[in-house]
C-alpha cells in the first residue's frame, strides 16, 4: 500500500523539495546558488490506467482512447451496472483505476474492482484539485485518468480485507454507544423534569445503584426510603442524601418519557453486546502471532474494569493478534488499542519510516518553506480515528507517574496544553510503530527518564558555549 502524500505537487515544487534541508534553512547559504536538480521529461506511467468519476446515481469512466471507439461511458450504479463496468474495463485492457473518495459511494465498486484484479486507487479530491493544469471542457473522469496516466496520483492508505471488516465493526460499535449515550441523557432530563436529584448524590446513573432505582421508578415505586436501599455498599452518599434526592413530582408524562429512554438504553447495550460478539469472531479468525504458554500475557497495568469495554476479553485477542500488548504503554487502553489497530491495521510497511507515519497521522510538523524560510509548521488537520485515539491518549497522561506523563507535563509547561499533547500523541504514535514493526515489548523507563536526557542535553549545551569562550566546564568529581 503506498503511503498518500501531503499534497500532490508539480514537477517544479517536487524539485524544489529535493533541495537539501540545510541548504533551505541556513541563513549562510541564502544568499548561494542551489545545487541544481536534473528532471526527466514528464512520461506516461500507468499505460493501462482508467479514472472514475463516482456519484449516487450514474459512475463516468474513461479509458485511453485507443482502447475503445466510446472512450468514455456511463453506468449506473447498480450491482449488475458494477460488474458491467468492470467486464468492459478488463475487455480495455485496463490494470489500474482512479478514483475520487466521494462519500460512501465508492466503496462497492472499489471492492468489486478490487476484487476481479485490479489495482485501485483511491484519491484524495484535494490532492487532485491541487495538481496544476485545466479542466476546461474536460470531464472530471477524464483528468483523473490522464493525472494517473503520468503517475501524478497517490493511493490513500486502506487496510487489507479482514483489517477493513474489523474497522467496520469498531466504528458501529462507536456509533451505538454514541447513540446509547443521547439515551443517558434523556433519562437523565427526565429526572431533572421530574426535580428528581439523583445526579446530585449519584456519580454515574448508569451504574448498579442508579439502575436499581430508575427501574422501580419506572416500575411505579416511587417511595424515597425504600428506593434509597439500592444503595451499593460502596457509594459515597448516604442513604439519608439519596432518599432526601429522590423526593420528586412523578408526573406522568415525565415518566413515559423516563420509561422509553431506559428502554432504548435497554436496546442498544443490547445491540453492543452482539456486536462485541462479531467483533470476537473477527479476532478469532486471524492468525495468532504469539503462543500463550510460551508468552504469556504481562499482567495488567490497570485492574479495575473501564466503562464501554467490551465483555469478552479483548485484551488477549489484541494481544494474540498483534503480537505484543499495546495496554504497557501508558495512555493506551484496550479500547484505544483496538481502535488503533483497526484504523491502522498490523503491516506498517505502508509507512516507509515512522516519520512518514506520525505525518500520515497528522502529528508531525508540516512545515511550508520559501525562500529558504519555515514560515509555518502546523500539524496538518486530518480526520482520523487514530489521529484522536493518540490525542485521546496523551490526554490521560496529564498525571500519570510515568516518562510519558513525565513528558506530558514538562512539554505542558514549555508550550502549554495543546502542543503538549501533539508531542505526546507523537511520541505515542512512534511506540506504536516500532511495536507493530519490530514486534518487541514497551517497557516505561520511569518518570526521571526525560529529565535526564534534559539534563545531558543541557550539560552538553552549556559545554559548547564554553568551548567557544575559551573555557572548560569540569564535571563534578565523584562521590
Amino acid at each position: 500500500m503506498v503511503l498518500p502524500p501531503s499534497h500532490s505537487r508539480s514537477l517544479a515544487v517536487r524539485a524544489q523539495q529535493q533541495v537539501p534541508k540545510k541548504a533551505q534553512l541556513n541563513k549562510k547559504n541564502r544568499g548561494q546558488p542551489r545545487k541544481a536538480i536534473s528532471l526527466d521529461s514528464l512520461k506516461q506511467i500507468n499505460l493501462n490506467a482508467a479514472g472514475l468519476d463516482i456519484g449516487a446515481a450514474e459512475i463516468w469512466a474513461s479509458v485511453p482512447e485507443d482502447r475503445d471507439p466510446h472512450p468514455v461511458r456511463v453506468f449506473k450504479t447498480f450491482t449488475v451496472d458494477l460488474y458491467a463496468l468492470a467486464d468492459w474495463l478488463a475487455e480495455c485492457g485496463i490494470e489500474t483505476v482512479a478514483m475520487e473518495s466521494t462519500g460512501v459511494y465508492w466503496i462497492p465498486i472499489y471492492e468489486i474492482l478490487e476484487a476481479r484484479g485490479f489495482e485501485v486507487y483511491l484519491v484524495n479530491a484535494q490532492h487532485i484539485s491541487n495538481v496544476p493544469g485545466k479542466k476546461t471542457d474536460v470531464l472530471d473522469c477524464q483528468w483523473v485518468q490522464q493525472l494517473h496516466t503520468y503517475g501524478l496520483l497517490q493511493a490513500s492508505f486502506r487496510p487489507d480485507d479482514e483489517m477493513v471488516a474489523l474497522r467496520a465493526y469498531t466504528r458501529h460499535r462507536e456509533n451505538l454507544i454514541r447513540d446509547r449515550a443521547t439515551q443517558i441523557q434523556r433519562m437523565q432530563k427526565a429526572l431533572h423534569l421530574m426535580n428528581v436529584q439523583l445526579t446530585n448524590v449519584i456519580r454515574d446513573i448508569t451504574g448498579e445503584t442508579g439502575m436499581k432505582i430508575i427501574r422501580d421508578i419506572v416500575a411505579g415505586r416511587h417511595d424515597p426510603v425504600k428506593l434509597a436501599q439500592h444503595r451499593h455498599p460502596r457509594c459515597q452518599s448516604s442513604e439519608d442524601d439519596i432518599a432526601k434526592a429522590l423526593h420528586g413530582n412523578y408526573r406522568p408524562e415525565h415518566l413515559f418519557a423516563l420509561k422509553q429512554a431506559l428502554e432504548l438504553y435497554d436496546h442498544y447495550t443490547q445491540k453492543i453486546d452482539q456486536c462485541d460478539g462479531e467483533i470476537e469472531a473477527k479476532f478469532a479468525a486471524f492468525k495468532p502471532q504469539v503462543d500463550l504458554q510460551e508468552q504469556p500475557l504481562p499482567p495488567p497495568k490497570k485492574k479495575r474494569k473501564q466503562k464501554n469495554t467490551p465483555h469478552f476479553d479483548v485484551r488477549t485477542s489484541l494481544y494474540q493478534t498483534v503480537g505484543v500488548d499495546l495496554t504497557q504503554i501508558d495512555g493506551i487502553d484496550v479500547l484505544t488499542a483496538q481502535t488503533i489497530i483497526a484504523e491502522i491495521g498490523l503491516d506498517m510497511s505502508a509507512w516507509p519510516t515512522v516519520k512518514h507515519f506520525t505525518s500520515w497521522l497528522g502529528l508531525a510538523p508540516h512545515n511550508k518553506i520559501t525562500g529558504g524560510r519555515v514560515i509555518s509548521s502546523k500539524t496538518k488537520k486530518v480526520k482520523s480515528r487514530a489521529h484522536q485515539a493518540f490525542r485521546m491518549a496523551a490526554q490521560s497522561l496529564a498525571r500519570s507517574s510515568s516518562a510519558l506523563g513525565a513528558f506530558y507535563r514538562r512539554m505542558r509547561a514549555k508550550h502549554g496544553g495543546l502542543k503538549a499533547n501533539v508531542a505526546t500523541a507523537h511520541k505515542l504514535a512512534r511506540i506504536v510503530y516500532f511495536m507493530l514493526k519490530n514486534q518487541q515489548a514497551y517497557q516505561d523507563p520511569g518518570p526521571d527518564y526525560y529529565e535526564e536526557q534534559y539534563r545531558q542535553r543541557a550539560i552538553k549545551n552549556l559545554k559548547r558555549k564554553a568551548r567557544k569562550l575559551g573555557l572548560d566546564v569540569l564535571d563534578p568529581a565523584p562521590a
